[in-house]
């Protein structure tokens, strides 16, 4: 049986459950670029995990949902949707909070921005103990 909201029998009775969490930190050493150390605190939480979790579950990765937090500096400067085109799979929304560092760098007149990113990942899960 399909449902008017596309699901089927299978899916029906599942609901969004938080799988992981990684964390990553984001440099930008010269050009006080804060969407481009949001960006690489993002891929650093990415791009040192495979997760089977979705093939273990029989979900397509592209049906995963990631909350993106950054910690940075000035979080007003960062350009939210550059930061969330980084996920490779999936959807999510990406949220900027007053963190991070910014260390000012005298003898260049400029300052050193680092960002941490946490990214929170969720699937459709069976309701009940499906492990």
């Amino acid at each position: 049986m399909i449902f008017l909201d596309g699901r089927d029998e299978r899916t029906k009775s599942m609901t969004r459950k938080r799988m992981v969490i990684e964390m990553g930190m984001g440099t930008d050493i010269r050009g006080k670029d804060y969407t481009k150390a949001a960006c690489r605190a993002l891929k650093d939480a990415l791009w040192h995990n495979s997760l089977g979790i979705a093939d273990i579950m029989g979900v397509d990765v592209d049906s995963m949902w990631v909350e993106v937090h950054i910690g940075i500096p000035q979080p007003e400067k960062v350009n939210v949707e550059e930061v969330l085109s980084i996920l490779p799979h999936g959807t999510g929304q990406v949220s900027c909070v007053k963190g991070g560092l910014e260390i000012e760098n005298t003898n260049r007149n400029d300052f050193t921005i680092i960002a941490n990113a946490a990214a929170i990942v969720y699937l459709d899960a069976p309701e009940g103990n499906w492990l």
